[in-house]
């Protein structure tokens, strides 16, 4: 995203708290100007600063949103959470910062490696005005009408979380049909049968693009163990549906899956696995 940044003419000040990530980057495109502390990228940042942060739900949050209040971020200056964050948490945060009059601005990201680095899918909430003066950087990180502002604080990651809770669905169903088919009474091409459903048929998707690469390389996903990682976001999805009174048996069958899989692993497991590799470059707990 940095990257797609700068090459979209945006000035980027980038800091990671592993200097050799940031260096890769500066090897990678010189103009990125690089910070090794909070309080270098808090100075190098011309006001009113817009702060883009992208790290593991929960503590990881708070611990930077401190560090950036105690480095000096002041009234005016913008932070964006980008991450995979529970909304009610941000709804928290944004009222918190609100009293010393910072705009926390919640941004549900989708599109993987290849969304970051060409253009993602951004699911924004917060305060509209300061969403909507920020329209120059959406456009900028997002692909062409791959950007919305859903409403208040929280309403960004909201709408993110029940993307995820559907994404473990879809990838589930995916998984147990090239089970079945791997399993059938024919010895198969599974390449070939992703590849023939990526063109025409009503189930074409990236996603079937990205099984099919996959099988094409390892065309039993031997590479894979099926243990299948994550599960966070799928949980907040069910809590919501719960609180709401919705149904959502694919959702709580997936989560699930997931959970069993670290212990009982299947192809199933192994498709899912490949398309989180593909998608995001997860890897398989261990």
């Amino acid at each position: 995203m940095v990257l797609h940044c700068v090459e979209g003419g945006i000035d980027v000040v980038a800091y990671n708290r592993t200097r050799e990530k940031t260096d890769e980057l500066l090897k990678e495109q010189p103009k990125i100007k690089a910070a090794y502390t909070v309080g270098d990228l808090i100075k190098q940042l011309p006001t009113p600063r817009v702060i883009w942060i992208m790290v593991p739900n929960g503590a990881p949050v708070d611990e930077i949103l401190q560090q950036l209040i105690s480095s000096g971020i002041q009234k005016g200056d913008i932070v964006i959470d980008g991450g995979n964050t529970y909304y009610k948490d941000t709804v928290r945060r944004s009222s918190e910062l609100a009293k010393i009059g910072i705009s926390f601005i919640d941004c549900g990201t989708s599109g993987g490696l290849t969304g970051a680095r060409n253009g993602a899918s951004l699911m924004i909430g917060g305060d509209e005005s300061v969403v909507k003066n920020l329209s120059w950087l959406w456009d900028a990180l997002a692909v062409a009408g791959g950007w919305g502002y859903f409403g208040p604080a929280g309403a960004g990651h909201f709408v993110k979380m029940v993307h995820n809770g559907v994404e473990y669905g879809i990838d589930e169903a995916l998984g147990e049909g090239f089970e079945i088919l791997a399993r059938g009474p024919y010895k198969l091409d599974l390449a070939k049968a992703a590849t023939v459903w990526s063109h025409g048929s009503v189930v074409r998707s990236w996603l079937v693009e990205i099984l099919r690469d996959a099988l094409k390389e390892d065309s039993r996903l031997d590479t894979f163990t099926g243990h299948v990682g994550g599960g966070a976001t799928g949980t907040w999805a069910l809590e919501a549906a719960k609180e709401h009174s919705v149904s959502v048996p694919v959702i709580e069958h997936s989560l699930e899956f997931r959970k069993k899989s670290l212990t009982n692993p299947t192809f199933t497991g192994k498709v899912i696995s490949a398309l989180r590799a593909g998608y995001g470059g997860h890897k398989e707990p261990k």
